[in-house]
């Protein structure tokens, strides 16, 4: 792509997130969110694949239909109450409406079938902006209206989301499927604790970002896109490798690993509330993504599969060891030890 038109584009990415988190009125959070979504439609359509073509248009009508519901939504409270601030939503069905609109944006159950497809038709960068940055906006509108939304609803879908993003995840073999379904099972996480602790809610996301974008750049850097080619991957890079073993079980909320404060915090909140069986179900439910976490870092170091004679031989990359990815692992790693302080913050 020009560097130009990329740079036009990252731009225009990061304006609309700043409009978006910053604005008090749903037109302003309604333009913001339709700067980002133009924004990152060439990005997934750069590669003229006609997968990635597909994903491209997909993403395009998935987030113009909830940018309509949003905008309904907006305008039924605005006609009922007579103003436009984000906080004030009253109305009931307006809230269900947007309760709709934030969780198609997000890729929330049952609104998640889009999500995987365009994350299998983008490249890893891109797909890491589509699982991290994208999430901002409809994340920080769900906190600014989280005291007006039904807590039955929300609870469900992010229970709902937490068990097929874990499920959904079994069986796949594309990375970046299997990426997109534990975004959808974390996003179940950061949901189901908006209404009763926004701040941990946002603790939550950035947590799971500061996770997972080590993820895709290591696989942007060695070019896995799948299980098979992931076994032999170690080659490249081994010392990246065993890294990036750490932070999937980092990822999987394992307890020595960053990984595991925010599930911890959020369960005992959610006990704190009187709802008890819902963390116990929830916590059930990251088992599932444990198991392909846990076969995603078997694959990443431990197996060495036999290797054929006529199997082209993958040699070293002779770049240095990214900088980035070497600070973000260890962060996504070993900041647990520093939960006190991030804990007095809450």
């Amino acid at each position: 792509m020009n560097p130009h038109a990329s740079l036009i584009f990252t731009t225009s990415l990061i304006l609309g997130t700043t409009i978006t988190i910053s604005s008090n009125h749903w037109m302003m959070a309604w333009t913001g969110l339709e700067i980002n979504t133009l924004a990152i439609i060439p990005l997934i359509a750069k590669s003229h694949h006609p997968r990635a073509t597909e994903a491209a248009i997909k993403y395009f009508l998935v987030q113009a239909a909830a940018s309509t519901l949003l905008l309904f939504s907006s305008t039924i409270n605005a006609w009922h109450t007579g103003q436009w601030d984000i906080s004030q939503l009253t109305q009931r069905t307006a809230s269900i409406l947007l309760t709709a609109a934030i969780s198609m944006k997000l890729g929330l159950v049952p609104f998640h079938f889009w999500f995987p497809e365009v994350l299998q038709g983008s490249s890893p960068i891109t797909a890491l902006l589509l699982s991290t940055m994208m999430k901002l906006p409809p994340i920080s509108i769900l906190i600014l209206v989280s005291q007006s939304l039904n807590p039955i609803l929300l609870t469900a879908l992010a229970t709902l989301s937490a068990a097929l993003g874990g499920w959904m995840g079994l069986n796949q073999t594309q990375l970046r499927k299997i990426m997109a379904f534990s975004s959808i099972s974390h996003l179940g996480w950061i949901v189901i604790i908006a209404i009763y602790n926004p701040k941990l809610t946002m603790l939550t996301f950035y947590l799971y970002c500061l996770t997972t974008t080590p993820i895709f750049l290591t696989i942007n850097t060695t070019k896995t896109l799948k299980l098979t080619t992931m076994m032999t991957s170690w080659t490249k890079v081994p010392a990246m490798n065993a890294a990036l073993m750490l932070t999937l079980l980092s990822l999987a909320g394992l307890p020595p690993l960053t990984g595991f404060l925010p599930k911890w915090l959020i369960i005992q909140e959610l006990t704190k509330q009187e709802m008890t069986p819902t963390a116990t179900i929830i916590a059930m439910l990251s088992l599932l993504g444990l198991f392909f976490y846990l076969r995603l870092a078997y694959y990443s170091t431990i197996t060495l599969p036999p290797n054929p004679v006529n199997r082209i031989k993958h040699w070293h990359i002779n770049k240095p060891t990214n900088t980035l990815i070497a600070i973000l692992t260890s962060m996504s790693t070993l900041l647990l030890p520093l939960s006190p302080m991030i804990l007095a913050t809450l």
